[in-house]
């Protein structure tokens, strides 16, 4: 993602902050039910009460309170390109670690967290034919110790100039290079596929 992409994003998001607030809304979610239903099939790999958790594209933290209210503390670390959503988060959640950037400015040690999720951080059109979101999966797989869980728009039902989607089962069979165990979940929501890669 070069710089000028970077900056679309962060301008996005603060026009988006400033007309929404705090809301489900500012993240471009239609609605908070459909944003916790995303969070609850990346959790659904195994996450459980103390693990170490990576958001990538975090956001407002809001996975973060979301896994809490299920009586599950996490030992959370969000990055996320925006200083102004990420401004919010540590507001909402002063225990969390924030860091604002991309996940290729960061230098975490391979296999750092046990789990890496990523709810919609691969939605911004790139242009780039799918290189930047793979190459964020690599990296991802490289930093849990567990697994990876993340979900992205589905090209079989969503096609827009403005928002990257893509096929399934090309995403799946990239995956599959990477990890021996992988699950492909697309029956939750019609325009939406989530990928549990598991290390064994």
């Amino acid at each position: 993602m070069d710089q000028k992409q970077r900056q679309r994003i962060i301008d996005k998001h603060r026009d988006s902050l400033t007309r929404f607030g705090y809301h489900p809304n500012a993240l471009y979610w239609s609605g908070q039910d459909i944003q916790e239903l995303r969070f609850k099939v990346l959790a659904e790999i195994g996450i459980q009460d103390g693990d170490s958790v990576l958001d990538v594209g975090c956001g407002f933290g809001d996975f973060k309170s979301w896994h809490e209210s299920k009586q599950c503390k996490l030992d959370y670390t969000g990055i996320d390109l925006s200083p102004d959503l990420l401004a919010k988060a540590q507001e909402k959640h002063p225990d969390g670690n924030f860091l604002s950037g991309d996940l290729f400015d960061m230098d975490f040690e391979e296999k750092s967290f046990d789990w890496v999720i990523l709810s919609g951080a691969l939605n911004e059109q790139l242009h780039d034919n799918s290189s930047y979101a793979k190459s964020i999966i690599t990296r991802m797989y490289q930093l849990c110790r567990k697994g990876v869980a993340f979900n992205m728009l589905d090209a079989r039902f969503l096609k827009a100039h403005d928002l990257h989607s893509q096929m399934p089962e090309h995403i799946l069979a990239y995956c599959q290079q990477l990890c021996s165990d992988c699950l492909l979940i697309d029956d939750y929501l019609k325009n939406d596929f989530t990928i549990h890669m598991q290390r064994t």
